[in-house]
């Protein structure tokens, strides 16, 4: 039986298309369920378009009990019996509560090559810093924020005329490369 991917995000969902165009044929996973935080997430109705069941836990309700936000995010996960969790733009920071419930079992896109830039501004962040490259990295998640194990990044070129957004479109295209490809490995590798 394949295992049944679940890929959380909370914005347009990009990198999750990508993820449900890939997972066709004969991939060794089969998507089961896109989860936002939000009902406004713009992926939401991409993930219907493309044949995917979709929902959200609206994180707003939950206030500082991030727990109990968590517990609502595994009900919906536990209901469609999800193996393997995607992040693809899921704007919350997890706990070790949720993390631990499916620990190895969770990838995450991270728009730097990590271990540099934990965490947000990453390219405005490469940017004042001088470096001549960026890029993007697949990670397996742990409870150290962008910090698991790495299973493939891609390089893109920093160039004299780059902005944070000019470096973020070219980075994005790479995210979409290899996010779909790191997912694939990682499957056959279970």
């Amino acid at each position: 039986m394949k295992p049944r991917v679940a890929v959380l995000i909370s914005g347009g969902g990009s990198n999750m298309v990508k993820l449900l165009e890939s997972m066709e044929g004969d991939h060794p996973a089969e998507p089961v369920l896109v989860l936002a935080n939000s009902d406004s997430a713009g992926g939401l109705a991409k993930a219907q378009a493309l044949g995917t069941q979709s929902d959200f836990v609206d994180h707003r309700l939950y206030g500082e009990d991030r727990a109990a936000f968590e517990d609502a995010l595994i009900a919906k996960l536990d209901a469609v019996n999800a193996d393997l969790i995607c992040l693809a733009g899921f704007m919350r920071v997890l706990t070790s509560h949720f993390i631990e419930r499916y620990d190895g079992l969770m990838l995450n896109i991270h728009p730097s090559l990590l271990p540099k830039y934990k965490g947000l501004h990453t390219h405005a962040r490469a940017l004042e810093a001088g470096d001549t490259e960026a890029g993007c990295t697949v990670h397996e998640v742990t409870a150290k924020l962008d910090d698991g194990p790495i299973i493939e990044q891609a390089r893109v070129p920093i160039l004299s005329n780059d902005t944070p957004d000019k470096l973020a479109a070219r980075v994005l295209i790479e995210e979409h490369r290899i996010y779909p490809s790191a997912l694939r490995r990682f499957v056959e590798a279970l």
